[in-house]
């Protein structure tokens, strides 16, 4: 079963759909389809419709069929239309927030959560349809005239993940519709239902066929990756499983953005000021309970202010409650599935035994149910500890003393990742000098993790290619295309 269906497309003054959390869910779930529970809490959110390979081929081919003319359409009323339907999800927040809190398991309210998720959905809609894309004049001069524009690519693979599983679905979809292309979204198996609602929510203003989402196991997802009537195949999720889809898509040479793991570094400068900058630090790694591609994993600090950082962290993380999602005071949730719980509860253990002195937490939280890991500082480690090589994806942090700034780049750069990366300090010059010197995508200065739909995002090294986002972000849901006289 897909979510393909949409009203034909209200003006800007019509009145915008409003859905309850229960319509909405009623919207979305099959009566016999696989049970989705709330990982906070073990109880059943809904049952979501399990789509086959024989629904992904339909909605293949009905997003084939529409594409021509959504290209056709111009580009003003196209944005117009994200427009609409950043209205449209806004006017559904509050329903959107609660169904991914339920199936994700981020807090509803609290911190940058889940109406933060949904107002980062609307933020990304509204950026997108107003970025300036214009033909370019290459030169026009007595050799000759040539400008330069974009092309829709045709259809869109867009596979999300299940950390931010509604403003990933955003930064695919967005920029796919506004370039003129059509899109088919797989969700993550793990949280299908915030997509499923998301499109639904959309689907009431955009034309009929443009987007749909087949909620479907792995061979759906493998299916999609190397379909011949798939154009462009955009994949956020780890680096193994984005290296099979590169796989994949080699026969038919389809286009790829990848964005994959990161196991961000940051590095805390000498004259750094630890009261200053903890909250930030804190955010920084324990965004989403640590769920996040472009989270700070390793934290190296200069021994000049090490003790004195530990100490400032630990006294923010310990104030920061953990808890189900609907409770108001809490602004951690559980991590939304049992292997990536023993994933941390596993590398947290190997720090403690590689002797890792645990600031906070590091004990798994028994007295509720759910998957709740408790925000874990873990102090003088070596740098090749399994908790600082390996992305834990989880809220349990290492912290590595170094002696000398070069020391602490050598360490940043060493591993085959380079997603996003941050330099705190006191002195912004100095700061963005070492930040030249460390190999990501983005590097930050006194914060972290902090995209912008105005700015390109994307890893080098095994944390992908491709970029999101911007101007940038929009050419590469387009193909190029020279005409010169």
């Amino acid at each position: 079963m897909t979510t393909g269906t949409a009203t034909t497309s209200p003006t800007a003054s019509s009145t915008l759909p409003s859905f309850t959390y229960e319509e909405l869910l009623a919207a979305i779930t099959a009566p016999n389809g696989r049970e989705i529970l709330d990982p906070a809490t073990g109880e059943l959110v809904g049952r979501v419709p399990e789509s086959t390979v024989e629904d992904l081929e339909q909605a293949l081919t009905r997003a084939r069929g529409k594409q021509p003319e959504w290209a056709a359409v111009p580009d003003a009323e196209r944005s117009a239309l994200l427009l609409l339907a950043a209205d449209a999800v806004e006017a559904n927040a509050a329903a959107l927030a609660e169904l991914l809190s339920r199936e994700q398991g981020k807090p509803v309210h609290n911190g940058p959560n889940a109406m933060f998720e949904v107002g980062g959905a609307v933020a990304w809609l509204r950026a997108t349809a107003s970025l300036p894309l214009e033909a370019e004049t290459l030169f026009d001069d007595e050799t000759g005239h040539a400008v330069l524009s974009y092309e829709p690519i045709g259809v869109i693979g867009a596979i999300s993940p299940w950390n931010w599983p509604m403003m990933i679905s955003v930064w695919q979809i967005a920029p796919a519709l506004r370039m003129g292309n059509t899109v088919v979204a797989k969700p993550s198996e793990y949280t299908p239902l915030s997509v499923l609602g998301l499109a639904h929510v959309l689907n009431q203003v955009l034309p009929e066929g443009l987007l749909t989402v087949v909620a479907g196991g792995r061979e759906v997802g493998e299916v999609l990756s190397k379909h011949a009537g798939v154009d462009k195949v955009m994949f956020t999720g780890s680096t193994d499983t984005g290296k099979a889809i590169m796989r994949s898509a080699a026969d038919s040479l389809t286009r790829l953005t990848l964005e994959l793991g990161g196991n961000d570094a940051g590095i805390v400068l000498p004259d750094a000021d630890p009261q200053a900058i903890a909250e930030g630090l804190f955010w920084g790694a324990f965004i989403n309970t640590g769920q996040t591609c472009a989270a700070l994993k390793r934290l190296y600090v200069h021994e000049d202010v090490y003790d004195a950082v530990c100490e400032a962290l630990t006294e923010v993380a310990a104030a920061m409650p953990m808890g189900q999602g609907r409770d108001e005071k809490n602004v951690l949730g559980p991590l939304q599935n049992k292997a990536q719980y023993q994933i941390v509860a596993e590398l947290v253990e190997q720090a403690r035994a590689g002797g890792g002195r645990v600031l906070l937490g590091g004990d798994p939280l028994e007295d509720q149910p759910g998957y709740f890991y408790p925000a874990t500082l873990v102090a003088d480690l070596d740098d090749d500890n399994a908790l600082v090589v390996e992305e834990q994806f989880g809220p349990a942090l290492p912290i590595v003393k170094y002696s000398t700034v070069d020391e602490a780049v050598h360490m940043a750069n060493r591993l085959d990742v380079g997603l996003g990366a941050s330099v705190w300090g006191s002195d912004v010059a100095t700061a963005r000098e070492v930040a030249s010197r460390i190999q990501a995508g983005t590097v930050w200065i006194n914060k972290h993790g902090a995209v912008d739909p105005r700015m390109p995002f994307g890893g080098v090294k095994s944390s992908g290619f491709g970029v999101e986002f911007g101007v940038e972000g929009l050419k590469a849901l387009g193909v190029p295309k020279v005409i010169s006289s």
